[in-house]
């Protein structure tokens, strides 16, 4: 069985932001927008807690990188075009090569947020996707009463597909998600 790998690519850019995959100098800047932003993605994500150190944010670009060669997932980082400051992260993971489907994921520190970051990160995401990683399918999975990222799922073309019950665990507890789909043809 043959590895499929894509090579990084060239910052991915739509002039205001720029998606790049995770480089070790980045663990710095990593583990400080974690930790600033607990009390918003820190709600939804278990990873991101107040304890998050740059060993944490080492061992993370270690996974992505890991991912990348292997051909597993495609983990950006988000940054502002024009100051070069993280914003965030996206990725193109748990790939589905036989039906050609994919998730997409994504998080914003929260000084950034609500400026339309993760929206447009999302569409270059969706490009990469289609194009480079030629899945045919983007899922968003977002826990229900997650209201900005399933506003966001819906800026970046998802369409709503419905509720799937105990579809995600935070905090070791199955909560609800809402599950939204780009499909490879759909106008973004």
């Amino acid at each position: 069985m043959a590895i499929e790998t894509l090579p990084y690519p060239n910052a991915l850019t739509d002039g205001q932001v720029t998606l790049r995959p995770h480089r070790t100098g980045d663990m710095e800047a990593l583990a400080e927008a974690v930790r600033e932003s607990v009390a918003t993605v820190g709600r939804w994500q278990d990873w991101c807690h107040v304890g998050y150190t740059p060993m944490d944010a080492a061992a993370w670009i270690a996974t992505c990188q890991k991912a990348w060669l292997m051909g597993e997932g495609h983990e950006f980082l988000v940054f502002d075009a024009a100051t070069d400051a993280l914003l965030g992260g996206m990725g193109v993971n748990h790939l589905n090569r036989e039906h050609r489907f994919a998730n997409l994921g994504y998080w914003v520190r929260e000084s950034a947020q609500g400026q339309g970051v993760a929206a447009r990160a999302g569409k270059l995401a969706v490009q990469f996707a289609f194009e480079a990683v030629r899945v045919s399918r983007l899922e968003i999975v977002a826990a229900h009463d997650n209201v900005p990222s399933r506003r966001t799922a819906e800026r970046i073309g998802g369409i709503f597909e419905g509720i799937l019950r105990n579809r995600l665990v935070l905090r070791n507890k199955p909560v609800d998600a809402a599950v939204y789909s780009v499909v490879s043809g759909d106008r973004l």
